[in-house]
């Protein structure tokens, strides 16, 4: 494994937990549903896009609905590209979801998959995101 490789993983996972702390912090400030809990999974890719570019992310794009390749939005921070999956869940986010961002990471030619959710990974999500 070369150092590049090292460091694009290590992202990533931070990437990954970071989103997700983000996202959950935004969600249990308040007791009442949040605007996203209430959304449609196109509207949730669109208020991820937002979120992102707020953090200051670039060239953020929304992909197109069906056919995205396991991906919802590409965007790009510090030299750093990004496919990212995101998953508006009631429960917590599983290995699948991992998978789609990684698969789509590879068909986007991005150096991170990342997964941006309103929960906490499965342990065996985790894993596979460290691998």
């Amino acid at each position: 494994m070369t150092i590049n490789t090292i460091i694009i993983v290590i992202a990533s996972i931070a990437v990954l937990l970071l989103l997700s702390v983000m996202l959950l912090q935004i969600k249990n400030k308040r007791k009442f549903p949040k605007e996203y809990d209430l959304m449609e999974g196109r509207d949730f890719e669109f208020f991820c896009a937002d979120l992102l570019q707020k953090r200051g992310f670039l060239d953020v794009e929304v992909t197109k609905g069906s056919g995205d390749n396991g991906v919802d939005i590409l965007a790009e921070k510090d030299g750093v590209s990004y496919a990212i999956q995101c998953k508006r869940y009631d429960e917590p986010v599983g290995v699948k979801a991992v998978q789609e961002a990684y698969a789509g990471r590879d068909y986007y030619d991005k150096m991170v998959g990342v997964v941006m959710s309103t929960q906490y990974f499965t342990k065996n999500a985790v894993e596979m995101a460290r691998k």
